[in-house]
């Protein structure tokens, strides 16, 4: 037999040919499947409304006086500082405003507690002496005022002594 090149070629194209239409026609069906599992697999539309309001509140706002927190629009109770941090007001939706005094609070530390404590305990002392202290110096004050009376005249006689004269007699 005679082997034709070209017939063997061309049954070797065509089986080439027949083979990668087979490998496209895998691919299109894996495809039309991927697109059917997506569908299947398809979330819901998320709808999203967005209600737009006032978007200025930072937590605390920082003015010189209580006319400037008055002056400010809020939407919910929103505290005010003074720029020292000494003062603080909240303002409420409604307009109304209280006011508060602010102190540091210092954390102290052994050493800051035990002189606290003596400072104290000082303090107490000091009253107690001022307190025991009064009622002697009131005491000394009468008697002082009993030896020399400012109401009697220096040339005439007291009436103390005329008493005492006419019992005698």
């Amino acid at each position: 037999m005679y082997q034709n090149p070209y017939m063997s070629n061309y049954y070797s194209n065509n089986y080439n040919q027949q083979s990668m239409n087979d490998r496209i026609d895998n691919q299109i069906a894996q495809l039309q499947q991927m697109k059917e599992q997506m569908k299947n697999n398809q979330q819901p539309a998320i709808n999203q409304t967005f209600q737009l309001a006032p978007s200025n509140h930072t937590g605390m706002k920082y003015v010189n006086t209580m006319e400037d927190v008055a002056k400010e629009q809020v939407f919910i109770d929103t505290p005010f500082f003074s720029k020292d941090m000494s003062v603080l007001w909240v303002k409420d939706n409604k307009g109304n405003i209280k006011s508060y005094e602010l102190k540091e609070i210092v954390p102290l530390d052994e050493k800051d507690m035990m002189i606290n404590s003596l400072q104290m305990q000082l303090n107490e002392l000091r009253k107690e002496l001022k307190e025991n202290a009064k009622p002697n110096d009131k005491y000394v004050a009468d008697t002082n005022q009993d030896e020399e009376s400012t109401d009697v005249p220096d040339d005439k006689p007291s009436t103390k002594k005329s008493k005492q004269s006419s019992r005698t007699d």
